[in-house]
């Protein structure tokens, strides 16, 4: 599956639009195991970087939110202050992905969305554990068992994003990733 990202249109705020009531419905799934790391990377791989950021941002934002009011998330200062370091882990994931992305435009779609799913997803778990090592809290959190199944989670959901956009834009998709890749390097 070739991927590119999405020129200006309506095709854009529409895929942002599915992509961020999509992060609702995992949000509401998943609380705080919601996929970041995969929407950082279907962001980096179907959006040009301001769009993919904003993404970023909204989606995490809809998770913040969800959690907040419709989940009870506790309304104690680290709660607050571990909800902005998933955005940080999350933005950190998206400019790595960014970065796989850009620099396996000649390789084939599929391992280059690959290859930007997986830095994303170690980037983003990356980040969190600095931050808690850094605040010795929350540690217990990145046993094996669970970054596991934060990994399978962000994982399929990265292939069902993948899917959504296949689905969505048909042919548009089947264009070539030097052209996604051109657009993005020439937007940096």
């Amino acid at each position: 599956m070739t991927v590119i990202p999405l020129e200006a249109g309506w095709r854009r705020p529409l895929w942002m639009g599915a992509l961020i009531a999509s992060s609702l419905v995992f949000s509401l799934g998943f609380a705080c195991a919601a996929p970041l790391a995969a929407f950082a990377a279907i962001g980096a791989v179907t959006l040009p970087r301001p769009g993919a950021f904003g993404l970023i941002l909204a989606v995490w934002l809809a998770n913040q939110v969800t959690g907040f009011a419709r989940l009870h998330y506790p309304l104690e200062l680290t709660a607050f202050a571990w909800g902005l370091a998933l955005c940080a882990a999350a933005l950190l994931a998206g400019l790595a992905a960014q970065w796989t992305s850009g620099g396996l435009r000649d390789k084939n779609a599929l391992l280059s969305s690959s290859a930007a799913f997986l830095v994303s997803f170690v980037a983003y778990e990356g980040a969190l554990v600095a931050v808690a090592a850094l605040t010795a809290s929350g540690l217990q959190n990145f046993a094996l068992p669970i970054v596991l199944r934060i990994f399978a989670i962000n994982a399929a959901s990265f292939a069902a994003l993948l899917l959504m956009y296949r689905a969505s834009f048909g042919a548009r998709v089947a264009d070539s990733v030097e052209a996604g890749a051109r657009e993005r390097m020439r937007q940096a």
